[in-house]
């Protein structure tokens, strides 16, 4: 296929990028690292492909989404002009990254842990996301369907806590490889520890998203294993896997967003099954 992959030099786009490639795809990539603007290229360039794979976003951690919230709005844009860009090349088939910060932050407080499902975006009547990146998307979300009743097949994807060897340090899993790589004493966590997440690591994020293209997967849907994991159980797994058993210090100052976020899996796995788990991961970034 003739793929188009914006934000090919991002932490999901370039294994994406490395995976099409591996396909045979033919890819074309447009990155603000290489001069290439994709909000510019939405608007101006005509080109139609068989497919639309869109990375392009500004994200860059808990203290970006809760810090610059102007700069990330910024993603208001570059998907309004994305999906135009869809209709107007008619392009059949693309792919839109939302993100777990979509769902309601009500969803997502101290207190029993509830399983985020698809559904629980309700794009009529969307309740309150997370800071504007969350905003964002439920917006993209909704302008993809827009783009499917013009003619584009739209996957919606929603990663939940992505993470691998070779991320930016701005995210709380390498900050942590790297605190163990230093043993570090006391090892340093953001909040009070008690937050959960649910890991995915990218070959799997890029494996489901892949999968979800070729089998023509309708809907949103979440990408997550459903393991709900503590940061304080995160710290104690990396400190364990580098030897050594550090003191926990929490920085109850810093950001630390919503309290629980795990998703329940049943869409994706069934088409999909994760192949990596969290120790395995964590084994690899420590060995990279």
């Amino acid at each position: 296929m003739r793929v188009l992959l914006t934000g090919h030099r991002g932490f999901i786009g370039r294994h994406l990028h490395a995976a099409l490639q591996e396909r045979g795809d033919y890819v074309v990539t447009v990155d603000l690292v290489n001069g290439h603007d994709a909000l510019d290229y939405f608007r101006t360039a005509d080109t139609r492909y068989d497919l639309a794979i869109h990375c392009a976003a500004i994200v860059g951690g808990r203290a970006s989404i809760d810090g610059s919230s102007l700069g990330v709005a910024t993603n208001l844009a570059l998907d309004s002009w994305y999906f135009r860009w869809l209709v107007g090349t008619r392009t059949p088939r693309a792919v839109y990254f939302s993100s777990s910060a979509a769902y309601p932050v009500a969803l997502q407080q101290p207190g029993e842990m509830r399983r985020l499902r698809e559904g629980d975006i309700d794009l009529d009547n969307p309740r309150l996301p997370d800071a504007t990146y969350g905003l964002a998307k439920v917006t993209g979300e909704r302008l993809a369907r827009y783009a499917e009743a013009e003619g584009c097949r739209v996957h919606v994807m929603r990663p939940f806590s992505g993470y691998g060897e070779d991320q930016a340090l701005d995210y709380p899993f390498p900050a942590f490889i790297q605190r163990a790589k230093r043993r570090d004493d006391p090892f340093e966590i953001w909040g009070d520890g008690g937050s959960t997440r649910d890991w995915i690591h990218i070959s799997d994020l890029v494996g489901a998203t892949l999968a979800a293209v070729d089998q023509d997967i309708t809907g949103p849907v979440n990408l997550g294993t459903g393991r709900a994991t503590s940061f304080d159980q995160l710290a104690q797994m990396v400190t364990e896997a580098a030897g050594y058993r550090p003191q926990l210090k929490h920085l109850a100052t810093a950001p630390q967003g919503v309290h629980h976020r795990v998703c329940d899996p049943t869409r994706m796995l069934s088409y999909y099954e994760p192949k990596v788990t969290l120790e395995e991961g964590i084994r690899r970034a420590m060995a990279a």
